[in-house]
């Protein structure tokens, strides 16, 4: 019979340990990086997000959070459609920017364009999805929105590199980052 194994760390189990923990956790958990674009009707707006997550494929529907603090929250929720973009590594710049908070971040007006339904959307931007904001769920200071995916584009072919977000700092996966398959 095997012993109980005894940790040294035992789990967290008030409010501001399990906070800590989870801080921690994520901050070495990778996430792709995105840029998030919508116009509620009065201009566009848009910020870098790295909790966008696939949930569906029949319909294709995605999810993704944002701060309530964040300037840019109250503006997207009230948008009827977002445009998802997400970003390859060569776009840290674009991350960079719509990370970045008190600047013009669509004043550069070489990077973007309107879509024929009016989105705002990146044009170097290899995969975009545009979807329906279908739900909206406020969290504790963060919103939770589903979207269902109504229109999108994945250029054919092309190569990305994709760009993660892990431990504070933007990264590159690449073949050189492949973890091998142990043989069975």
């Amino acid at each position: 019979m095997t012993a109980a194994i005894n940790r040294a760390d035992p789990s967290a189990t008030t409010p501001e340990e399990i906070a800590r923990h989870l801080k921690d956790a994520f901050r070495s958990h990778p996430a792709g990086v995105a840029v998030v674009t919508a116009d509620p009707g009065d201009g566009p707006v848009g910020l870098t997000a790295t909790s966008v997550s696939s949930v569906s494929v029949d319909p294709p529907a995605v999810a993704f959070s944002l701060s309530a603090a964040s300037t840019s929250a109250p503006r997207i929720r009230a948008a009827e459609h977002v445009v998802i973009h997400l970003l390859s590594a060569d776009q840290l710049e674009l991350a960079q920017l719509f990370a970045t908070s008190g600047v013009d971040r669509f004043a550069d007006t070489t990077k973007w364009g309107r879509l024929p339904t009016g989105e705002p959307y990146l044009l170097d931007a290899g995969v975009w999805l545009r979807g329906r904001i279908t739900g909206v769920l406020d969290i504790n200071g963060s919103i939770l929105a589903a979207v269902e995916i109504v229109e999108s584009r994945c250029r054919p072919g092309e190569e990305r590199t994709p760009l993660v977000y892990w431990n504070r700092s933007w990264h590159q996966l690449s073949e050189n980052s492949t973890v091998p398959k142990e043989a069975k």
